[in-house]
């Protein structure tokens, strides 16, 4: 019987060469905006702990303020699915990546964590658009460019992080949190204006085969009735578990960036620079993993290569959460990175293949769930518990999406007749 492994192997059954140069230059801009996403997000992260400083804020105080994020960008992404339907994805890209640049220098502008809280909504909010828009469009180009290269994507943002984790490590003992993240904001708005001027100028158009038959005009009218409403329901279910794995990994990456450097400086004594290559270490591992994401699926399968990562992700926070030196959590934290790598991208991919920009959105709202739920999860259980007690939920829910992958094995083919 067929399998999600021989779903993942299908995305490579008919290639063709990118031999349309405008393809190349979308592909160029897109991966820009994935960049950018993951730049300024870890600009954000790695100056958490000086911010919390500044607004006197406890551990359970901090992870309600942090929500902030999270509730922007859940509530943006119900609604960003329409918006790209309506308006296109490629435009909310440029949109949300204007908005995402401008907002990145509120957070140290506060000094309370409910006005923290506040300004990240807005933060959170023009993230949330942007993540559902950018893989919109990477949906589409992949269908065009009929190469499975979706973790290629995902990669630049992790490689984005790591450059914007990097250079946060070497200013934080010298810029304020203030100067750092004002500075942010001009390298966004040049990026995502040269960037957009090609995303919105180029067209993609995938083959005739390519495109999806929503039914129609092949088999009777008595056919696609019976059968309309049962294969709505096996999508939508299908979206919904990818949905669950997405969140299982997203619950992992928002703890790491938002609470990993947090317990290298204050449970380890590790230095704000030492907590930047905390973030630095997970970012530079899923990269990694991304970049080699595309040979892994094809080696591997899909459920294979989940099950896997998930498992490997699992360890590896235990190590990270539980170590007694910075070192040993370091190395816990790059384990842990290159286990989620491929998950999340996986799952978005296949939730815009059931189901377009819709099946995008609502992939990522389940997925970033996990972060609407991890921030304040983490800081009440790291207030009753202690920080890396807390911190072993990440690698709970990281063999929870291994166990779904398993589970569900059989289940993407019954989507077709």
């Amino acid at each position: 019987m067929p399998t999600l492994n021989k779903i993942g192997m299908a995305l490579t059954a008919s290639r063709r060469p990118p031999t349309d140069p405008s393809l190349t230059r979308l592909r160029v801009a897109l991966t820009t905006f994935f960049a950018l996403d993951g730049f300024i997000f870890a600009g954000w992260v790695v100056r958490i702990p000086a911010i919390k400083a500044q607004v006197g804020a406890s551990a359970s105080e901090l992870g309600l303020a942090l929500l902030g994020v999270s509730a922007g960008a859940v509530a943006t992404m119900v609604l960003t699915g329409g918006l790209c339907r309506r308006f296109g994805s490629r435009r909310i890209t440029v949109v949300t990546g204007v908005l995402m640049s401008l907002s990145i220098a509120l957070p140290p502008l506060t000094h309370s964590a409910l006005a923290l809280g506040l300004v990240l909504l807005a933060f959170g909010a023009a993230y949330g658009g942007m993540n559902v828009a950018i893989n919109s469009v990477a949906v589409d180009l992949v269908a065009a460019l009929r190469r499975p290269v979706m973790s290629g994507f995902h990669a630049a943002y992790s490689l984005g992080g790591l450059l914007g984790a990097a250079l946060g490590g070497l200013l934080a003992p010298h810029l304020s949190p203030t100067t750092h993240l004002l500075l942010l904001t001009p390298v966004g708005l040049v990026v995502a204006a040269v960037a957009g001027r090609t995303l919105l100028t180029q067209r993609i158009t995938p083959p005739a085969d390519d495109r999806p038959d929503r039914g129609g005009s092949a088999g009777s009218a008595a056919e696609g009735t019976a059968g309309a409403a049962p294969a709505v329901q096996r999508t939508g279910l299908l979206v919904a578990v990818f949905g669950l794995i997405a969140l299982c990994t997203a619950y992992g990456e928002g703890a790491l960036a938002e609470w990993g450097p947090l317990h290298i400086q204050e449970d380890l004594g590790g230095g704000q620079g030492i907590a930047a290559a905390g973030y630095a270490a997970v970012a530079s591992a899923m990269a990694l993993g991304r970049l080699s994401g595309t040979a892994l699926l094809e080696r591997l399968g899909q459920t294979r290569a989940l099950v896997l990562g998930g498992l490997t992700a699992a360890a590896g926070m235990l190590l990270g959460a539980l170590a007694p030196s910075v070192w040993l959590a370091l190395a816990g934290f790059a384990v842990t990175g290159l286990g989620l790598a491929n998950l999340f991208p996986v799952a978005i991919a296949r939730a815009g293949e059931l189901a377009g920009p819709s099946g995008v959105a609502a992939a990522s709202t389940l997925g970033y769930g996990g972060m609407l739920l991890g921030p304040p999860s983490i800081g009440f259980l790291a207030d009753a518990f202690g920080l890396p007690t807390a911190l072993t939920t990440v690698a709970l829910l990281a063999a929870t999406a291994s166990a779904i992958a398993y589970a569900v094995r059989n289940l993407g083919t019954r989507t077709s007749p």
